[in-house]
């Protein structure tokens, strides 16, 4: 095995590929290497500076330390999805071919079998198979959508360098075998049902967002919607009874002949039938 050199790592992947019969597959293979020399060309990095290897679904790029990040990022942001568009619209509703892409930075070495070795590279994996990248893709019209590593994001994205705007990269945290990763999605953050956000998700130790997640309802102090506090709901007067509520001072109205005498108060709920006589002494009826 080769000692591990710092490279920059570049995934891509086929939304629903297996999806797909025979041709179709292969036709989606040579559109996603189509659109990966395309982005590598246009950000001036040559064969020669990199090595690719097949995933059937995903193409993997180790990309030299010396190429330009800055360069790579700004043409996966504008060419990708530009050739994305000419493709599909000259495609079959089946054919449509749709990506998700990371860029991360690490160590990695190859093996005796040329295979490719290093926890940054299985970290860079986990970003790419994250349930969250694949919500953001699906909510996407331009057919791609992007994270980036947090070692990426400090040293590029938050710089501001033009045509990478960093206010459109939002710090998101998804579930992995090794444990929650921090990284950063390009466009809005789907609903996070299985990965989160950095606001209200799972943070990674030691590292806050600056946000105040809202507490979940099955947390201590939380309350479910709708619902108050012991002493609101004290405060709160008591609502009347239901029906209707008659207040009678003198007189003697009539109600379909009966008759009411006297002063009476408090005749609520219920029905009044037949020839009823209420208040008075030696009332009789009819």
């Amino acid at each position: 095995m080769t000692d591990p050199v710092s490279r920059t790592i570049l995934l891509l992947d086929i939304e629903k590929y297996s999806d797909r019969d025979d041709i179709e597959q292969a036709y989606l293979r040579r559109m996603l290497y189509d659109v990966a020399d395309r982005t590598l060309e246009r950000a001036g990095i040559d064969e020669r500076l990199r090595l690719r290897a097949d995933r059937g679904d995903s193409v993997m790029e180790l990309i030299d330390a010396n190429a330009s990040v800055t360069a790579l990022l700004r043409a996966l942001l504008t060419e990708v999805p530009t050739q994305l568009h000419a493709v599909n619209r000259m495609a079959s509703s089946s054919a449509q071919i749709r990506l998700r892409g990371v860029v991360a930075t690490g160590y990695v070495a190859v093996d005796e079998h040329d295979g490719w070795v290093g926890s940054d590279l299985n970290h860079a994996c986990r970003l790419l198979d994250a349930q969250l990248l694949r919500a953001a893709l699906r909510e996407r019209r331009d057919d791609f959508a992007l994270c980036v590593s947090e070692s990426v994001h400090t040293g590029i994205v938050r710089r501001g360098h033009a045509g990478i705007p960093a206010e459109d990269f939002h710090a998101v945290t998804v579930d992995s075998k090794n444990g929650p990763l921090r990284a950063w999605l390009h466009g809005p953050v789907p609903g996070a049902d299985d990965d989160h956000s950095e606001k209200g998700g799972t943070s990674v130790p030691g590292a806050s967002s600056g946000e105040r997640p809202a507490p979940r309802r099955d947390q201590p102090g939380a309350q479910a919607p709708g619902s108050q506090a012991p002493e609101a709901r004290a405060a709160r007067p008591s609502a009347p009874p239901a029906g209707a509520v008659f207040h009678f001072d003198g007189g003697a109205p009539t109600f379909g002949g009966s008759l009411v005498g006297g002063d009476q108060h408090g005749v609520s709920g219920g029905q009044v039938t037949g020839d009823v006589h209420l208040g008075g002494s030696g009332s009789e009826s009819a």
